[in-house]
């Protein structure tokens, strides 16, 4: 019986997912735990894994957006037919026709072979090929006994031909290659390319207006180099004068999030910024005993961070119109005080969720953010566990930042910027003291909050920060 692949609803709240491209080829022999596609949802990408094993009969392509529990494809049995409205496909020996009948949508193929036996049948001189590859490789003219297979058990794919034509200096287009080409507009055939294969760089160097030769382009810009027609995927049409395109970066899957997000942000709130000074002294020296207390059991000692989160918290008790979202113009102040805690990672920023923050003790707030920091730098991390945030806490302080204006996380009205650990000082009579000081930076939607509850606000974590035995266990 063909098992379905759907895609799974990773949060709550997710609403939908793309496939952002998939990591295996129609055909291919799978197993329990091999990585299917990579999936984009608007705010984690993730490989979804096999359940099952089978051999794979996609149902969507790159690029498809669906909602969660939408069919992907399915795992079929040996000699087992897929769906009716599937293209699934199956081995044929080499040598088969290039005009012999293709799967199609109204006669779906069956599944040569068993799963055990492709593997043997490639042992024993049998040479399979995926219909995708046959196909290719009667577009480029490509023999199909001179293309070496890398697919499972020798299985020669699409990919196999187009290396091999690739290396002939045929003209090839890479399947991602020729999908942005098409989004962007651009004929793939008049994208130039110095290796005969064109990649993904190469559509991206032609749509920023380099490397097109005759069609795709609308005119030339004030430099005299040609410019792209504006698309829907693209909000600027040209370069600046005299500048080329080192490199691109697409907006999408996370970069693209955090781009919509910043400008929903912006966009929608009425931000505005309060920088503020606290005396960092008694955490510096708090933190000092701790270390020498728990050194030999062990215990990690919660970070500065941790207790500006911590003050933060409860601080959110005595001041809720700053844990409050607005919904329909009306501030719902929230019951519940969960913390976004923001962490970089390579490619963008994550912001999971520290749940009921308030209630828990200065070590168990900074376990809790250690392993969700680390599951996000390791990938790991789920859907749920960035959402439902009702306040957050971003620092810049490791990178020597003092201050800056954090965004607020759209749903929120405020977000607490923290800075640098610095020295300073201050005159306690006709004596100087050095102190420890670091900025707080408040960004607060004022559609929600005035300067003056904010500022208030700012006041009474430095009040907490200034006798931080109140953080610990049982104060």
């Amino acid at each position: 019986m063909a098992i379905e692949v759907l895609l799974p609803k990773l949060g709550l709240t997710m609403e939908e997912g793309t496939v952002d491209e998939w990591l295996v080829a129609d055909g291919d022999v799978i197993t329990i735990g091999m990585p299917l596609l990579r999936l984009a949802t608007d705010k984690i990408d993730v490989d979804v894994e096999a359940e099952a094993e089978g051999i794979i009969a996609r149902a969507v392509g790159n690029g498809a957006t669906l909602a969660p529990g939408s069919v992907l494809g399915w795992l079929l049995a040996p000699g087992e037919t897929a769906p009716a409205g599937a293209t699934p496909v199956a081995a044929v020996p080499a040598g088969t026709s290039d005009s012999s009948p293709q799967p199609s949508s109204d006669a779906p193929a069956e599944v040569s072979g068993s799963l055990a036996t492709i593997g043997s049948d490639v042992a024993s001189g049998r040479h399979f090929i995926s219909p995708n590859a046959r196909r290719v490789a009667a577009q480029l003219g490509i023999d199909l006994a001179s293309v070496r297979g890398t697919g499972p058990g020798g299985r020669v794919v699409s990919e196999d031909v187009e290396e091999l034509a690739r290396t002939q200096a045929a003209k090839v287009t890479s399947p991602l290659a020729r999908r942005d080409a098409q989004q962007a507009g651009i004929d793939v055939n008049a994208v130039q390319t110095e290796t005969g294969y064109v990649t993904r760089r190469d559509v991206r160097e032609a749509i920023s207006g380099q490397g097109v030769s005759g069609q795709g382009v609308s005119g030339q810009g004030v430099s005299g180099q040609e410019v792209v027609e504006p698309t829907a995927s693209s909000s600027v049409s040209i370069l600046p004068p005299g500048q080329e395109s080192a490199s691109i970066i697409p907006l999408k899957g996370m970069r693209g999030t955090i781009a919509a997000r910043m400008v929903q942000s912006l966009t929608e709130m009425a931000q505005l910024t309060h920088g503020f000074e606290v005396c960092m002294d008694q955490v510096v020296e708090l933190r000092g005993t701790l270390k020498e207390q728990y050194r030999d059991l062990g215990m990690q000692v919660p970070s500065l961070n941790d207790f500006v989160v911590r003050a933060a918290a409860l601080a959110l008790r005595k001041h809720p119109i700053l844990n409050a979202t607005i919904v329909d113009r009306e501030i719902h102040l929230l019951r519940r005080i969960h913390m976004g805690m923001a962490v970089a990672v390579p490619g963008g920023l994550m912001v999971p969720v520290i749940r009921d923050a308030d209630t828990l003790s200065i070590f168990e707030l900074a376990r809790v953010a250690r392993d969700l920091a680390e599951s996000c730098r390791a990938g790991s991390i789920s859907l749920d566990a960035l959402e439902g945030g009702s306040f957050a806490v971003t620092s810049l302080g490791t990178y020597g930042v003092d201050f800056f204006t954090p965004v607020i996380n759209p749903g929120n009205v405020g977000i607490l910027g923290v800075g640098r650990l610095r020295e300073s000082g201050r005159w306690d009579d006709d004596r100087f003291v050095k102190t420890n000081v670091l900025t707080l930076s408040l960004t607060f939607d004022h559609r929600a909050v005035d300067g003056a509850p904010a500022a208030e606000f700012l006041q009474t974590i430095a009040e907490l920060l200034a006798r931080p035995l109140v953080l610990l266990p049982g104060a």
